[in-house]
């Protein structure tokens, strides 16, 4: 047992937080926005996810937040179905169902699951050193453990590695919204050259959605709205609804960057990088936030099973480096393959590939990303 900082309140840091306070370390939480809380937008749980949540005692308060997701296909923007998973193999297969929450609920789940008097908001962090000493301003705090989860433009990043090369675009952009509908509608993905678009039910009939493109970085339109009714308003159901449906001023858009160069280490001295600051990666196999979650757990585990936090860092580094990386790498091929792909001829054959495919081997792919498991049993902390 032992004093943590967190830096970042994000997903990762308060996943991380929770876990180490569930361990028994003494932890703080330091945000430098002046709330904990998420942008507007929705984040899909992969069973990897979720039962890496469950481990550290969140499930049952999150379950009520989770929507599971019983239909998914994959379409062309006619509509016309390219694959189908088979939601019962998938849950077979991977132990679980897909899920989806709404990033501002799995926020406040986290929040609520630790003291109040452990998290700090307005904590600009203006210094981190391997040591464990952390100065926010003209205040140092020493130590034990420092979790640098502070983003994909991570300063402790910077800092501890300053020749590293930054974050780059992958080639896309992606607009995102929440609407509400009157009617339910299924997930759905749909496919097009250099374009994706997807729909995701959240619980009490919101939905989550997102339209990701190949474009040049840094362009913006004058009306967002406007501008998405004019792409995909003639694509199938119920894509022009929830656009219609979604508060203008509620839409979010950014440029989708990623680590592209890995870290040489996710351990400098005491501190042990996590979530974007490690392994920032696109969304196209929606596990940024669910590799973040399973880092937090495999910290907290290490370090209540090795006699030292030394040697309790170095195997948390060998565990999430590789694979974290490697799922890096899978996420830039399916990228590849899916929404950076143009070339008609490729989209031509792509979508006569996927007609053929069965559904229960689309339910198989990825599995061997979300059948991980979270350490267990839980171990009693033994750290000092």
């Amino acid at each position: 047992m032992g004093n943590a900082v967190v830096v970042g309140g994000g997903i990762g840091g308060l996943s991380a937080a929770v876990a180490l306070h569930r361990a028994g370390w003494q932890v703080t939480v330091l945000e430098r926005a002046p709330e904990f809380t998420e942008i507007g937008a929705g984040i899909s749980l992969w069973p990897n996810a979720v039962r890496a949540l469950e481990s550290i005692g969140v499930g049952e308060r999150l379950a009520p937040l989770l929507a599971v997701q019983r239909g998914a296909g994959l379409h062309d923007r006619r509509g016309r179905r390219l694959t189908h998973w088979d939601v019962d193999t998938f849950e077979r297969l991977q132990g679980g169902p897909l899920t989806a929450v709404h990033r501002a609920d799995l926020v406040e789940t986290l929040r609520a699951a630790l003291p109040e008097d452990r998290l700090r908001t307005g904590a600009e962090v203006t210094e981190v050193r391997p040591d464990g000493r952390v100065r926010i301003g003209a205040e140092e705090i020493e130590a034990d453990l420092v979790v640098a989860a502070d983003g994909i433009r991570s300063r402790i990043r910077q800092a501890l590695w300053p020749d590293h090369p930054a974050p780059v675009y992958c080639g896309a952009t992606a607009i995102r919204g929440i609407a509400e509908l009157p009617e339910p509608v299924e997930l759905t993905t749909t496919w097009h050259r250099g374009t994706e678009v997807g729909v995701i039910p959240l619980v009490d009939g919101r939905v989550y959605w997102w339209a990701g493109y190949v474009t040049e970085p840094g362009i913006r339109h004058a009306d967002t709205k406007a501008y998405l009714t004019a792409r995909f308003g003639g694509w199938h159901a119920p894509l022009p609804a929830v656009i219609a449906a979604t508060p203008p001023e509620s839409l979010l858009h950014h440029d989708v960057d990623y680590l592209a160069t890995p870290l040489p280490s996710y351990v400098r001295g005491r501190i042990a990088m996590l979530g974007d600051a490690a392994h920032a990666m696109p969304p196209f196999l929606g596990q940024g936030g669910c590799q973040a979650i399973e880092d937090a757990v495999v910290l907290a585990h290490v370090l209540s099973t090795k006699d030292t936090i030394e040697s309790a860092l170095r195997e948390y580094d060998v565990q999430r480096r590789a694979r974290s990386q490697r799922i890096v790498r899978a996420t830039l091929r399916a990228g590849q393959a899916g929404l950076l792909l143009r070339n008609p001829v490729a989209t031509t054959i792509r979508a006569a590939l996927l007609r053929v495919i069965p559904a229960s081997v689309a339910a198989r792919a990825n599995g061997a990303i979300t059948r991980w498991e979270p350490p267990r049993p839980p171990a009693l902390p033994r750290t000092r």
